[in-house]
């Protein structure tokens, strides 16, 4: 991990002119992952903290879960990847899981407090 990680995720994901279209398509292929815990997708949860898209279409994911005991701690990095993978144009994958810092409710979206009946 970087050593201004917290800046770097403060400021918000650095983007090299990337393909709208493509960075859209792989937003909806990560809204097609649900937390196996709570009936909300990962990046309505808030746990997708990173999404880097070069010109050349190379994606980084910086993610976490809910916990790092979450029963799929192993698997789900390797479906955040299986998924990004299927958008077309989508080279190189890299998929980074953190746990600093840590997830809590706040990253929640709006959309993630309404299916929950937060609002």
């Amino acid at each position: 991990m970087s050593e201004n990680f917290l800046e770097e995720f403060m400021e918000g994901p650095a983007e090299t002119a990337p393909d709208d279209a493509v960075r859209d398509q792989i937003v909806e292929k990560l809204k097609t992952i649900y937390d196996p815990e709570i009936p909300v997708n990962i990046y309505e949860l808030g746990l997708i903290y990173g999404l880097d898209v070069t010109a050349e279409n190379d994606v980084k994911v910086t993610m976490t879960l809910t916990t790092p005991m979450c029963p799929v701690a192993e698997s789900m990095p390797g479906e955040v990847e299986a998924k990004v993978r299927e958008v077309d144009g989508v080279n190189e994958v890299d998929v980074e899981l953190v746990w600093d810092p840590p997830w809590d409710m706040t990253k929640l979206s709006e959309a993630a407090k309404l299916e929950l009946g937060m609002m």
